[in-house]
């Protein structure tokens, strides 16, 4: 954020004698220079800046997107200010109303998933890079990834403790160093665990399209790696109908029907 400041003082000089009265009006203008701030390193807002701006993302409140899946399309459509979810298939409905995890079976069908892993997992991969700009997050720069001859600096995202459900999760985003474009993401899970892990999995962030001025992922190609480096792509995540949007979604959507059951 630049402000500027620009002062104008204004003396007043009066001088008053018995027969005549003289004023002198002084006007100085003062500049001072431009003053940046930033809360975030300068490593990942050139990340950002790459994918639309952090600004830019700040303003939305709809994330939504659709995967094809073996037994149908999984809707995903996230409140981004109170991580609102609800995930729509054929066979199920989960979702978030901001307290309490749900779920509703359609036709006979069982869910037997584990839904407090799954909530909000899609649409962190789906969110990159934007979603590491949340609050309580702490960056560090680490060693670049170096795949197939081309070099990615590296960013180590860690969360402060009592963040998320899963706070000694890490990430690290791997950039393009020209173009600032992410391309990498190295990530770990602790889910259910104590304690960081030390073992990251690789997903490849290389197929991009432009909504509503950000730059989100079409697909991600998921990897294969061995000593925390990615080896060979194992299958790929496409999403279609995604879309960003400042106006929030109807929180109603978000409320448990009468056909389902908390999960605790």
């Amino acid at each position: 954020m630049k402000i500027k400041y620009l002062a104008i003082c204004v003396a007043l000089l009066a001088f008053s004698c018995k027969n005549k009265t003289a004023e002198t009006t002084v006007e100085e203008v003062v500049e001072v220079e431009d003053i940046t701030t930033s809360i975030y390193p300068e490593s990942i807002t050139k990340v950002f800046d790459a994918h639309g701006g952090i600004d830019n993302w700040n303003k939305m409140q709809t994330l939504a997107f659709t995967m094809n899946k073996p037994n149908g399309a999984e809707v995903t459509t996230n409140n981004l200010k109170t991580r609102a979810e609800l995930i729509d298939t054929p066979a199920y409905t989960l979702g978030y109303d901001g307290s309490n995890l749900w779920v509703n079976e359609k036709d006979g069908n069982e869910y037997k998933g584990n839904a407090k892993f799954y909530k909000g997992l899609m649409m962190y991969f789906y969110a990159m890079p934007f979603i590491v700009g949340d609050d309580g997050i702490i960056y560090e720069e680490v060693e670049p990834l170096v795949f197939e001859g081309k070099t990615y600096p590296g960013i180590l995202i860690s969360y402060n403790a009592g963040v998320g459900a899963s706070p000694d999760d890490q990430y690290i985003v791997y950039y393009d160093a020209e173009t600032g474009q992410m391309e990498w993401l190295g990530y770990t899970v602790t889910f259910g665990r104590d304690g960081k892990s030390k073992n990251f999995n690789f997903n490849r962030y290389n197929n991009w399209e432009t909504i509503n001025g950000l730059l989100l992922p079409k697909s991600i190609d998921r990897y294969k790696s061995e000593n925390n480096v990615p080896t060979e792509m194992r299958g790929t995540i496409e999403f279609i109908d995604g879309k960003v949007a400042e106006q929030a979604p109807d929180n109603t959507m978000f409320a448990m029907p009468e056909t389902g059951k908390v999960i605790e």
